[in-house]
């Protein structure tokens, strides 16, 4: 047994970062200098880059107001006043932090834009020679996101954590990456369903064009937002759960034991050597010429999860590290693995349920609804299940250790499910790439065989989506309530200064406690409503221009040669549509928890907190497991069954996947990220909320 130091540790966290991006540069070379021929796909490539990057600008100059603005006064009134004669320099450090986190953020989802609008050009030309060297493609494109986001998110934490010492720039930090990632989600889950909806709705179900049709006005703007939505979007929100989840630890880490404690270590080591085993897992995918997509994209999860806990068993057991504390970290990614499982199950392409939805198509769209929200609401209670025992069996764990250690297990947890987010944002980011690939591979013309391998690998992407949209909103769950007893901890350090009682518990049948409870149950209700309606809004925008192309351009519906529809006009109205709708819900949910704060003070947020994190739970998962489930009843029938493309059946689920579209890419991983922002806000405002409430 060998004693490590938390500054070891730290350094050996920044070793790993460095390898990852090494690992991102040799991944990014060799995708880059696969060959691309065919011209027709590199023009278009280049539409959908120019169209990505036009709108992540646009959405970014508006981002960067917000951040201005939201720095400021973190400077001025957080963590203390600056009048309150407690100097400066922590109000100065969080702001400072904060922005590096908005900026870290947007850097990842940059980085996002920029490979995958290259790997979705090498992926569809690959496919012309088969599976293998087109899944390559994706899947290496993928990894580099994967490798560059968490490397940036653990170099982030852990140069802030060096320079600073302080939890409150911990929470900071963590901050500016929640909230670009909540609006980087919402704005670019509104760009994509804008047009994916219309694009399905007229395209396919109004003249009977094949998906992808580059007849079909909206269809760029569809593929501009896979990334701008898919890629973008989620690079931030993951960045934005691994910081969450490591700053929760931390903050807690720090509250039983200071800065350089064997727990701070222990968050330091177990987040490092997940990266680490990501970095390992990847470079062991591999394919076989007839081989399944999706199968050879869970082999190499299961390799990251079984390599990270060989590697943290052996850094337990070397260096002395609380076994308790490693039980509750191996908790959470067994648990992680197993609402992958369970969302798989209900999400896959020919799993039961997708069968089913399929089935009861024949009957009308009515029933693809009823059947897909009916199973969608089924496939809340196993990763619900999950979260709450996860929750339990990791505080009992860890609470014989002393008090405050039952959270820190719960913390722990939760950064065992993230262990693995490399490889969670690798398959993550496969999906649009793959996506994309196909529309490259209909509109270049690449032949049929081509857009077959593309369809096989767009249906593993399609699942492996709905998995990782699962493991991250049931990782987010459990790092919110992680952060709840951050909030706690935090709290408690103010009230020892001020000799105020401090708090073990929130009990609901205090009135400011169910008060802040009952509003805290519908704020996700009311988020995912403004972020819906927006996509519906704009959506009837989109339609009506895309019959008025069809109407005032001539030989457009019959595809003459030479005849183009008008791609930017359609970009134009999802990017404004975007724009205008990025900043109204996040805004709404982040001022109700400032109302609530000044209102009830720290026992109204206390219930605020519990009832966000039910509610947003329960409504992230529908919303993500029914779409994902549409989706695929869809792509079951286009399959060829219950009458192929064109049935009844066929038209019936189009309609269900227009419904699921801003379910599953849109409101559903939207609301987690709206969770992990609200309770960030609550910690970093505790003291003014303990010291300032009406009641």
């Amino acid at each position: 047994m060998f004693q490590i130091t938390t500054q070891t540790v730290q350094i050996v966290s920044v070793i790993i970062s460095i390898l990852s991006f090494m690992a991102a540069i040799w991944l990014y070379r060799w995708v880059k200098a696969l060959p691309a021929p065919n011209k027709c796909v590199l023009e278009i490539g280049e539409y959908i880059r120019q169209g990505a990057n036009t709108f992540l600008k646009r959405e970014y100059l508006v981002l960067t107001r917000f951040t201005v603005i939201a720095a400021v006064l973190i400077l001025v009134f957080l963590p203390k006043p600056i009048w309150s004669g407690n100097g400066v320099t922590d109000n100065i450090w969080m702001s400072i932090a904060y922005i590096s986190g908005t900026i870290l953020s947007a850097l990842a989802g940059k980085i996002g834009i920029h490979v995958a609008t290259i790997a979705n050009i090498k992926t569809a030309n690959a496919s012309r020679s088969g599976v293998k060297p087109s899944f390559m493609a994706g899947f290496r494109g993928g990894a580099v996101i994967g490798m560059s986001v968490v490397g940036v998110s653990l170099l982030g934490v852990t140069l802030i954590f060096i320079l600073t010492g302080d939890t409150g720039a911990i929470l900071g930090f963590s901050f500016g990456a929640s909230s670009l990632a909540l609006f980087a989600k919402t704005g670019g889950g509104i760009f994509t369903k804008t047009a994916d909806i219309s694009a399905d709705l007229v395209g396919k179900v109004e003249f009977g064009l094949e998906e992808d049709d580059p007849r079909n006005p909206a269809v760029i703007a569809d593929n501009v937002g896979d990334n701008v939505g898919d890629i973008a979007g989620m690079g931030a929100d993951l960045f934005d759960s691994n910081v969450a989840s490591m700053s929760a630890a931390l903050v807690i880490a720090t509250s039983l034991g200071g800065l350089l404690s064997q727990n701070v270590a222990m968050v330091f080591a177990y987040a490092a050597l997940g990266l680490l085993s990501s970095i390992i897992g990847i470079a062991t995918a591999k394919i076989g010429e007839g081989g399944s997509p999706g199968k050879a994209l869970n082999s190499s999860t299961y390799v990251t999860t079984a390599t990270f806990i060989v590697l943290t068993s052996l850094a337990t057991w070397i260096f002395g590290f609380e076994w308790r504390i490693w039980g509750a970290t191996f908790v959470g990614l067994v648990v992680g693995v197993a609402i992958g499982f369970s969302t798989n199950f209900f999400t896959e392409d020919t799993s039961p349920p997708v069968r089913a939805v399929a089935s009861a198509s024949k009957s009308g769209s009515a029933f693809t609804i009823l059947s897909g929200l009916s199973y969608g609401l089924l496939s809340t209670a196993p990763a619900l299940i999950g979260i709450a025992t996860t929750a339990l069996i990791a505080y009992n764990i860890c609470a014989p250790l002393g008090p405050g250690y039952g959270m820190f297990g719960i913390a722990m947890s939760a950064l065992g499910m993230l262990s693995i987010v490399g490889m969670i944002m690798s398959n993550d980011a496969f999906g649009p790439i793959v996506d994309n690939a196909r529309g490259l591979a209909v509109m270049g013309g690449l032949g049929e065989e081509a857009v077959g391998v593309t369809d096989r690998l767009d249906s593993a992407g399609n699942t492996v989506k709905a998995v990782t949209k699962g493991f991250s909103i049931s990782a987010a769950g459990l790092t919110v309530i992680s952060l709840l007893g951050a909030f706690m901890s935090e709290v408690n350090v103010v009230a020892a200064k001020l000799n105020i009682p401090s708090i073990s518990n929130f009990d609901i049948m205090k009135p400011t406690v169910f008060f802040g409870l009952i509003i805290g149950v519908a704020v996700p209700a009311v988020f995912s409503a403004m972020l819906m309606l927006g996509v519906d809004k704009n959506a009837q925008k989109m339609i009506k221009e895309i019959h008025r192309q069809f109407n005032d351009i001539p030989d457009l519906k019959e595809g003459k040669k030479n005849i183009k529809p008008d791609y930017e006009r359609c970009i134009e109205i999802s990017t404004n549509a975007a724009i205008k709708e990025l900043i109204p819900a996040g805004t709404i949910a982040i001022l109700a928890t400032i109302a609530v704060g000044f209102i009830g003070g720290v026992e109204a947020i206390g219930g605020f907190l519990t009832g966000n994190i039910a509610s947003g739970l329960l409504l992230a998962l529908l919303m993500s497991n029914s779409g994902g489930l549409w989706d695929n009843s869809k792509k079951y029938i286009e399959s060829g069954h219950f009458g192929g493309k064109g049935s009844p059946a066929h038209k019936a689920t189009v309609i269900g996947d227009t419904v699921g579209d801003p379910f599953k890419d849109t409101a559903g991983p939207s609301v987690n990220t709206q969770i992990t922002v609200v309770s960030l806000v609550s910690s970093m405002m505790s003291t003014l909320f303990l010291i300032y409430s009406i009641f």
